[in-house]
């Protein structure tokens, strides 16, 4: 039975270790696990990260932003997601489509069913079985960040204001496949809750 599992939120919030912790506890389970994530690990994914990242002096319009984001979103399900789910593994993805829709439709302003368009070619109609949206305050996520800033974490409060609310708005009108979890306790309290979640829908 195949499961796709995906974390979403904003910068700080946690996701990146949530979605490593449970990998590893699934695998420690011996179950068919696969952990990956957006933009990077297919080499075209990796070449489009660093434009979309790294290269800040690249003026890269709101359209072309959500675009390269679909390209390399759609060499990754092709390349790595849906073969593994065809296997019946459990895959776990750090940020998907509704990355697109909370960054580039409610920060950048595109319009949204635009976004959906796009995300829809790129995924070819694949969604997630359940999606983790680790929400917190913007500021204090900020403080946790220590590393070198990437083009999207130095942008304003307001736009990432912008893309807390949106992610808000996606997990009010799916609350079937989303859950919502408060980012700022502890990664313990956390990883508990996610685990409760999963749990009663891994294969026998």
């Amino acid at each position: 039975m195949s499961l796709f599992i995906t974390f979403e939120g904003g910068e700080g919030s946690g996701k990146s270790t949530q979605a490593k912790l449970l990998h590893r506890r699934l695998y420690r389970l011996a179950i068919p696990v696969l952990l990956t994530h957006e933009p990077g690990v297919t080499s075209l994914g990796k070449k489009i990260t660093r434009i979309l990242k790294w290269q800040g002096e690249l003026a890269l319009s709101p359209v072309a932003e959500l675009l390269l984001f679909n390209v390399s979103r759609a060499q990754l399900v092709t390349e790595v997601i849906k073969p593994a789910l065809e296997k019946g593994q459990i895959v776990i993805c750090d940020r998907f489509a509704d990355s697109s829709i909370a960054y580039q439709g409610y920060g950048r302003g595109i319009d949204i069913s635009e976004v959906e368009k796009a995300n829809n070619i790129a995924t070819s109609g694949l969604k997630p079985d359940l999606t983790f949206l680790l929400d917190m305050p913007v500021e204090p996520a900020f403080s946790r960040k220590t590393d070198k800033k990437d083009r999207f974490e130095e942008e304003s409060v307001e736009f990432h204001e912008r893309v807390r609310k949106g992610y808000q708005v996606l997990a009010k009108a799916e609350p079937e496949r989303w859950c919502v979890i408060d980012a700022t306790i502890s990664k313990e309290e956390v990883s508990g809750i996610i685990w409760e979640k999963v749990r009663p829908i891994l294969p026998k």
